[in-house]
């Protein structure tokens, strides 16, 4: 490895390790000078030598960035640590609508509440103020209704890149298994969780 691809390196653990988010490909390609691709093959042999290596920690690519993130198996001590007298939990409302949210965006507040068959509005407040969801849009149709969809740390919690991650399904009403799922993953401290959808059917 040359002094230059060694410097280059450094700064790009760098970036990662004091970025709160998922940063770009884009965006380190610019700060480092260097292409896009070259960015992407740094990463992924930085990300094979962790794993090489046994870190307790990984590199991965999520929500369209690169972040650096404790391995699971390791969650238990992680967990140990950062909730330490935190208890907060969605409701099983709040995934239900997250769920209903994150397979029919954009979606109004009118279309979840035909779905769910209940009034959203204290739900959507919650899910928004846990940074979940985001205003995307808004109806073209008669008082331009409010669109919800989900948001890039809806992505990150998850652990997955794009919505095209998430498990294809037909028409979706979440199940139990699903709500589970979705509230083990968005506990604080907890990492990417496996959710598997494909035997549901509509209810």
């Amino acid at each position: 490895m040359t002094t230059a691809t060694t410097e280059t390196v450094r700064a790009l653990e760098a970036i990662l390790l004091v970025a709160t988010e998922p940063v770009p490909p884009a965006v380190l390609a610019q700060l480092l000078e260097i292409a896009s691709s070259e960015v992407e093959r740094l990463c992924a042999e930085l990300a094979s030598a962790y794993d090489e290596a046994g870190h307790g920690f990984e590199l991965v690519r999520v929500a369209g960035g690169y972040r650096y993130q404790s391995r699971a198996d390791l969650a238990p001590y992680v967990e140990r640590f950062v909730l330490e007298g935190q208890t907060a939990r969605l409701s099983a409302a709040a995934l239900e609508t997250l769920a209903i949210v994150a397979y029919k965006q954009p979606i109004s507040r009118g279309q979840i509440a035909a779905v769910r068959g209940v009034d959203p509005d204290a739900v959507l407040r919650t899910l928004a103020q846990r940074g979940y969801i985001d205003e995307v849009g808004r109806d073209p149709g008669p008082g331009q209704a409010v669109l919800w969809g989900t948001s890039s740390a809806f992505l990150e919690k998850m652990g997955l890149d794009s919505l095209a991650d998430l498990p294809p399904i037909a028409e979706f009403v979440p199940g139990a298994d699903v709500l589970e799922a979705l509230e083990q993953t968005l506990r604080p401290g907890h990492g990417p969780a496996a959710i598997d959808v494909t035997d549901q059917r509509d209810g």
